[in-house]
């Protein structure tokens, strides 16, 4: 089976002491390729060395979380412009809204979701979204600003069935972690109504580890345990589920196996 987690932060200090051996677990586990999302300028270094590292199974992508984002966001944005003119990236992000932690920058985070979405356009990378408590005021943006040009993943998915197909019409999948593992979450009710074909795997790793690994770091090697979780949902064996997401995976973000 060939897996790939299309959401991990593996440059961050939580890696700093088993990095290496935690890429060898995802891919002695089938864990092909990691994508590495960006958060802001203070991380671009660290994903940069670790993508240089591991050349082919860690990708890196570029953008600026709206957690980072503040009143100099446009500086930020420039020196994120500047860098895609100097190598390759896979991806736009993570950009988007978060109105769970501060909504004090609020009016700055959609103006920057707006950019992330012109430079998605331009460089044809998909726009990786980052949605929390902010669906509407996404979906607000994009029911002005999507075309057929733009394709990309709603991070770490936690809304209804409504949410879901609402994303799917605008052409972007649905990037599922440990979240849909949890006993409460209701995310496996909402996931019946959803065709796989809709659905990429992602960890977020260190962040948001599934059950039973629950309450502690998370690493790409445990998206296995989100995949075993789908093929119940979808009375699927591992396998079909493996190859179904890893084929919406390449074929949005243009890879090769």
């Amino acid at each position: 089976m060939i897996f790939i987690d299309t959401h991990t932060h593996l440059y961050l200090p939580e890696f700093d002491t088993d990095r290496d051996q935690v890429v060898n677990n995802a891919l002695q586990n089938g864990i092909r390729i990691m994508l590495l999302p960006n958060v802001d300028a203070g991380t671009v270094d660290a994903m940069h060395e670790l993508a240089d590292q591991y050349p082919g199974h860690c990708l890196p992508m570029i953008g600026l979380h709206p957690t980072s984002v503040n009143a100099g966001y446009r500086e930020e944005i420039r020196k994120i412009t500047r860098l895609m003119d100097k190598r390759k990236y896979w991806g736009i992000g993570e950009t988007g809204i978060d109105l769970y932690w501060d909504t004090s920058h609020s009016g700055q985070q959609e103006e920057s979701f707006r950019e992330h979405i012109l430079l998605a356009r331009e460089s044809g990378l998909p726009l990786i979204i980052h949605a929390r408590n902010s669906f509407e005021a996404l979906f607000r943006i994009l029911d002005r600003e999507n075309d057929d040009s733009l394709r990309g993943i709603f991070h770490a998915f936690t809304g209804n069935e409504f949410q879901a197909k609402r994303i799917i019409a605008y052409g972007f999948k649905l990037g599922i972690g440990g979240i849909v593992t949890f006993k409460n979450a209701g995310l496996d009710t909402v996931l019946r109504g959803i065709d796989l074909r809709h659905i990429v795997l992602e960890t977020d790793a260190p962040y948001l580890a599934p059950v039973p690994f629950r309450g502690r770091r998370n690493e790409p090697s445990y998206l296995l345990q989100t995949a075993e979780k789908l093929a119940v949902i979808y009375s699927l064996p591992i396998e079909k589920v493996a190859e179904i997401t890893t084929q919406n995976a390449v074929d949005l973000f243009k890879l090769e196996l």
